[in-house]
C-alpha cells in the first residue's frame, strides 16, 4: 500500500515542508523577530495549503493563496526598512503552494521543499560563487549549455534523415551536448580543485577536448622547462584517461548495445590508463603547484565540429561499405582514427545502431580507431618533448594499448 494513500500522511508531508523551510528562515532572521515569518508561520502556511487541497475547488486555492500573498506583502512592508529583499516573502508563498501540492504529489512536493531550503541555507555561498568565483564567460557557457540541452535537443526529430537515411539529428546533437558536458565537467573539476594536482588535472581536463593536442602541449612545456618534465608526463597520461571516459560516454550515447559489447576492452584500457596516470601524478605531486586561472568551460564550435566530423565519417564509411563491404568500414576507421578516435568510434556505433554495420565489424572498427590514434599519440610524444618526457608517455600509451587489445581479443575471440 502506498505510504501516502491516506490524507493525514500527506498533511504530515506538508507540515514537514513548512518546518524545514521555516527553520531555515528563523535562523537567518535571528530567532524570528517581530513582524517576520518564522518556523511557526511557515509550518501553518504549508498546512493551510494542504487543507485547502483537501477542501478542494479553485475558489479555496485562490482564497488561501490571496491571503498568504497579502500577509507576505504586509511582512515586506514592515521589514522593508531593514531588509529590501523579497526572499522570505516569496518563500512563504511558495511554501503555501508546496503544501497544496503535497496533497496530490507528495513525492514531488517534498524534494522541491528540501531544494528550496537548501537554496535559502546556502545563500551566502551562492552569492559568493556568482559574484566572486563565477566569471561572466563561465555564466554564459552555462546558459549556452542549458539552451543546447534543454531547449534545442527536445525539438530535433529523432529519426534518420539525409543521404542513405543514416543521420539522426537528435543523436548527433546529443553528441554535441555530451561533448559540452564532458568538457565542462572536466573544467569545473579543475576549477574546484585548483592547482593542487598541477598539470595532471589540467591534462585530464584538456584530454576531454583532445588527448593528442594535450600530449603535444605538455611536450612543448617539458621542452621549455626541464624541471616540469614529470608534471608534464602526468598531464599527458591523464589525458589518456579522459580518452577512455569520453569513449565510454559517447559510445553509450550513440549505441548502448555496442557499449555493452566493448565494455571489457574499455575497462581494461581505461583501468590501465588510470593506474599509470596515478603513478605519474603521485611522482609529480610536489613539483607543480600552479593555480588554475578562469577560462572557458567548453567551446560550442568544437563540439559542433566534432558532431560534423562524426557525420562526415559516417557518410564516408557508408560509401566505402557499399563499395568494399564491411572491410571498407574498417579501413575508414583506421584512417580516421589517426585524427580522432572519439569521432570515429562514435561513427562506428552510429552505423551499428542503424544496422549499417555488424556487431563484430563495429567492435573491430572501434579497436582500430583506438590503435591508430595511439600511434598518433606516440609520434606526437616523440616529436614534441624531450627524451625523458617522450619515453614515459610512449611507455604509458603502449601499456594502455596492450591492455585494451587484450580486452578486445577476449570479446572477439569466440566469434
Amino acid at each position: 500500500m502506498n505510504a501516502f494513500a491516506r490524507p493525514e500522511w500527506r498533511l504530515v508531508v506538508a507540515l514537514a515542508i513548512g518546518l524545514v523551510i521555516g527553520a531555515e528562515r528563523e535562523r537567518h532572521q535571528g530567532g524570528g523577530r517581530s513582524g517576520t515569518a518564522g518556523i511557526r508561520t511557515f509550518a501553518l502556511v504549508s498546512l493551510l495549503g494542504g487543507v485547502t487541497a483537501l477542501v478542494g475547488g479553485n475558489a479555496s486555492l485562490l482564497l488561501g493563496g490571496g491571503f498568504v500573498a497579502l500577509a507576505a506583502l504586509v511582512s515586506y512592508a514592515i521589514s522593508s526598512q531593514r531588509d529590501r529583499g523579497l526572499t522570505t516573502e516569496v518563500a512563504l508563498l511558495l511554501t503555501y503552494f508546496l503544501g497544496y501540492l503535497a496533497e496530490s504529489t507528495p513525492t514531488l512536493a517534498l524534494p522541491v521543499g528540501l531544494v528550496t531550503a537548501f537554496i535559502l541555507a546556502f545563500r551566502v555561498r551562492l552569492h559568493r560563487i556568482v559574484r566572486n568565483v563565477l566569471t561572466e564567460r563561465e555564466m554564459l557557457d552555462a546558459l549556452v549549455f542549458g539552451v543546447c540541452a534543454i531547449v534545442i535537443l527536445p525539438l530535433l526529430p529523432n529519426r534518420a534523415v539525409g543521404p542513405f537515411a543514416i543521420l539522426n539529428p537528435f543523436t548527433l546533437w546529443r553528441l554535441v551536448v555530451v561533448v559540452m558536458g564532458i568538457t565542462g565537467g572536466g573544467y569545473v573539476a579543475q576549477r574546484l580543485l585548483g592547482g593542487r594536482f598541477g598539470l595532471a588535472l589540467a591534462g585530464l581536463a584538456s584530454g576531454f577536448v583532445s588527448s593528442v593536442a594535450t600530449i603535444n602541449a605538455m611536450g612543448a612545456r617539458a621542452k621549455a622547462d626541464p624541471a616540469e618534465v614529470r608534471p608534464a608526463v602526468a598531464g599527458a597520461t591523464g589525458s589518456t584517461v579522459a580518452t577512455f571516459v569520453q569513449l565510454t560516454i559517447l559510445l553509450g550515447a550513440a549505441s548502448p548495445r555496442l557499449l555493452r559489447h566493448v565494455a571489457i576492452p574499455l575497462a581494461c584500457g581505461g583501468g590501465s590508463a588510470l593506474f599509470y596516470a596515478a603513478i605519474q601524478t603521485w611522482r609529480a605531486a610536489r613539483v607543480q603547484r600552479e593555480p588554475v586561472p578562469p577560462g572557458r568551460a567548453f567551446d560550442l564550435r568544437s563540439a559542433v565540429v566534432f558532431a560534423t566530423l562524426v557525420s562526415v565519417i559516417m557518410l564516408v564509411s557508408t560509401l566505402i561499405v557499399r563499395w568494399l563491404g564491411q572491410s571498407g568500414a574498417l579501413i575508414a576507421a583506421t584512417v580516421a582514427g589517426f585524427a580522432d578516435a572519439h569521432a570515429t568510434a562514435s561513427s562506428m556505433a552510429s552505423l551499428y545502431a542503424v544496422q549499417q554495420l555488424e556487431e563484430r565489424a563495429a567492435t573491430l572498427g572501434v579497436a582500430l580507431a583506438v590503435t591508430s590514434n595511439s600511434v598518433t599519440k606516440i609520434v606526437i610524444a616523440l616529436s614534441s618533448g624531450p627524451r625523458p618526457y617522450a619515453w614515459r608517455v610512449v611507455l604509458g600509451v603502449a601499456i594502455v594499448l596492450a591492455c585494451t587489445w587484450a580486452g578486445f581479443l577476449i570479446v572477439l575471440w569466440p566469434a
